[in-house]
């Protein structure tokens, strides 16, 4: 009886998929470094529900947080989100990094078929569970307050992403713990991911987190692009929206339209590996190549989709710490859309070394290089709104130049790629990897970390520690110097990329540099964390209660910090495209309106963490086979949006006087602030009250 049941119950499952079993069966070290990964995430997870229970803050965690449709909360879950899978990600990397410089004509530390699970790991998450919620946390907390909204279009599918997200990250996190991931890299290729070759569950855990996050990005591109369209203060044009709302639009746009491919490219190989289709596969009229078109034609916009939010932090950040009007609006934002539509039209530059035609190539090795020159717009604008300007050095602002020179290095070697006889030389060697890492590191992370740093203040109340962020920025830097310029060496010299063992003893420096910068890399994501905890500790001194610490120009800094629920409490009246700092010079921007009125906002729901949970609960039955767990899933996921359905207590009205309350605790610290200069905006003088120079 018990042969039959516990198939049918447990699935593929069997003790040997823990790893702590097989560490137990075959102590080596490689098995033993898998162990060990399991038991932090085991322990950790196990620590943070005691810390909670032990706090009694489980009632405060549901509901001022994980049932939140807040715009404000649920964008500050995505970045912290963001931060727990970097650290994952970057510990993968060092892992690698050690891997190769210990293994010239050696072992090394992991097997070759760990050392696959690494390097699809740290791509896959770094790009979907990294990048992506990042970049999604920044829009959901900033574009709203820029354009004088006081939500998004929908907030109750705002959750949902976020919750499908939280879900897929899960799923990434479950697999190192029970089973193991898939060895095909974070591009999935088949035939490598079919059932022929790789028969376990590693491509499933892929398959289904991919999907989940990309229903969800597909999701929030909708609604941040509707939000944009039609929740926009009155006067808010579209030529007076801020840089980094334009960013946001064409990024939706590409979400939108990009992330589709991927869905299909995932659920067609899913159909493969399940019921025996043969989209992908050598035999029975499937073809490889069209999952190579498939996933790159989201692939190649992707890369857009995580560059440009991080042109419209620069755009910020170098217009306030310049002290100037941003220089060429309006060819910053035709740049922007040109690059939104030219990354459409190169996606083939990713597999020129597969096959296509000489004239093919030719063509999209022209369009790769064309898009370019919207690019280096924005280079030039950025530097002359810094010409003459009063430039501060403050952490954003070191983050926005050192972008500045490293992204240009980095696109000097994307027009070496985009001549298709050079890319075929150098295609699948650590020149590649280095050059997307060039373009990734400065282009996307600092862009984040420069707004994480400038909008902190805005969301929490009170500034970062400004020495402990130097010293980050500094390991960022260097650390990223020393981990990937060695590389463009050792990919010159023929070094493939998945390498896991090496041998040509000249290497060896090469890497044993690369393997440097990685710890330093390590070394500033501890710093940041160092400068969080010293943040929090030091909060009261670093108070910006009045809201404006950066002499800021949008109106997200027009509120106090934090925000209230409900953003503005009149909403704004725009007359130009720096409606806070015009205003901070015109008159008074503070004045309170002549009366205030009731404001209604949407009422928290559970909707979105069930149907996270419930769809995290489906991916994993499909991974395993517990066919009884994936049709609970199926059936409860469609339970929970019939029962939401017939939910019509789905808005909360905030009183007159809670609003008149809240308004005059906020105007009486903006009263009581002393308004400083921007020398002194890094000093415990700085009450968020700018000293307004004409």
């Amino acid at each position: 009886m018990s042969a039959s049941v516990w198939p049918a119950v447990l699935g593929r499952f069997e003790w040997h998929a823990l790893p702590f079993v097989r560490a137990w069966e075959n102590p080596t070290l490689n098995e033993l470094i898998g162990a060990g990964a399991a038991a932090i995430v085991v322990v950790g997870a196990i620590a943070l529900i005691a810390l909670i229970t032990l706090l009694g803050k489980w009632r405060y965690l549901w509901r001022e947080w994980l049932t939140s449709l807040d715009h404000k909360r649920i964008g500050i879950m995505y970045v912290v989100l963001a931060f727990v899978m970097l650290s994952r990600a970057l510990v993968e990397a060092m892992l690698m990094r050690l891997q190769q410089a210990t293994a010239i004509n050696a072992p090394g530390v992991v097997d070759p078929e760990h050392f696959a699970q690494l390097f699809s790991t740290h791509g896959s998450i770094m790009i979907f569970f990294m990048a992506m919620p990042f970049l999604t946390g920044a829009f959901n907390y900033v574009m709203p307050l820029q354009i004088g909204a006081r939500d998004v279009a929908f907030p109750l599918l705002n959750s949902i992403s976020l919750w499908l997200t939280g879900g897929a990250a899960g799923l990434m996190m479950i697999s190192l713990v029970v089973g193991t991931f898939s060895t095909g890299g974070w591009s999935g290729y088949p035939p490598y991911t079919e059932l022929a070759f790789s028969p376990g569950v590693g491509p499933d855990y892929w398959i289904w987190a991919v999907t989940l996050g990309s229903i969800a990005s597909t999701l929030s591109g909708l609604n941040f692009a509707v939000t944009i369209y039609k929740k926009r203060c009155p006067g808010m044009t579209l030529m007076r929206m801020p840089l980094f709302v334009w960013t946001t639009l064409c990024t939706s746009i590409l979400m939108i339209f990009a992330m589709p491919p991927l869905t299909v490219a995932t659920a067609l190989l899913a159909l493969d590996r399940y019921l025996g289709f043969h989209f992908f596969t050598n035999d029975l009229g499937g073809n490889m190549m069209n999952y190579a078109n498939l996933f790159w034609l989201f692939g190649h916009p992707e890369v857009y989709v995580l560059i440009l939010p991080a042109f419209g932090v620069y755009s910020e950040v170098v217009s306030t710490f310049s002290s100037k009007e941003l220089y060429g609006y309006t060819s910053l934002v035709l740049a922007t859309m040109a690059i939104a539509v030219l990354s459409f039209t190169v996606w083939v530059h990713h597999f020129f070394a597969m096959g296509q035609s000489a004239n093919i190539n030719a063509v999209f090795g022209i369009a790769t290089m064309t898009i370019g020159v919207p690019t280096g717009v924005k280079i030039y604008d950025w530097i002359w709104t810094m010409f003459r300007g009063q430039v501060r050095f403050t952490v954003p602002m070191l983050y926005s130049l050192a972008f500045m020179m490293t992204f240009v290095l980095g696109g000097f070697t994307g027009i070496i790629l985009a001549f298709p006889p050079l890319d075929y030389l150098v295609h699948n060697t650590l020149f590649l990897v280095a050059h997307f890492h060039n373009m990734l590191i400065p282009g996307l992370l600092y862009g984040m970390l420069a707004g994480y740093h400038y909008w902190f203040p805005k969301a929490f109340g009170f500034r970062l520690d400004e020495k402990w962020g130097r010293v980050s920025f500094g390991c960022w830097v260097i650390g990223f110097y020393l981990a990937f310029m060695p590389l463009y060496v050792l990919g010159a010299a023929g070094m493939a990329r998945r390498t896991q063992e090496v041998f040509e003893p000249s290497f060896r420096p090469w890497l044993y540099v690369a393997g440097v910068g990685a710890l330093i890399l390590f070394g500033a994501l501890a710093s940041l964390f160092v400068q969080l905890w010293v943040s929090i500790r030091d909060r009261e001194a670093n108070r910006v209660t009045a809201g404006d610490p950066w002499d800021g120009r949008g109106l997200e800094w027009s509120t106090s910090a934090p925000p209230p629920d409900y953003n503005f409490a009149l909403l704004p009246q725009v007359r130009g495209r720096d409606p806070f700092y015009d205003g901070k010079r015109d008159g008074d921007p503070y004045a309170p309106p002549p009366e205030y009125h009731p404001i209604e906002l949407p009422r928290n729901s559970m909707t979105g963490p069930v149907l996270g949970i419930v769809g995290t609960a489906l991916a994993f039955g499909l991974v395993w086979h517990m066919w009884w767990l994936a049709i609970l899933g199926t059936v409860m996921i469609v339970a929970t949006i019939i029962a939401r359905s017939f939910a019509r207590d789905v808005h909360r009205t905030i009183p007159v006087h809670e609003i008149e309350r809240t308004e005059a605790h906020w105007l009486a610290a903006v009263a009581a602030a002393r308004a400083i200069p921007r020398q002194l905006e890094m000093t415990p003088l700085n009450q968020g009250l700018a000293a307004v120079t004409r």
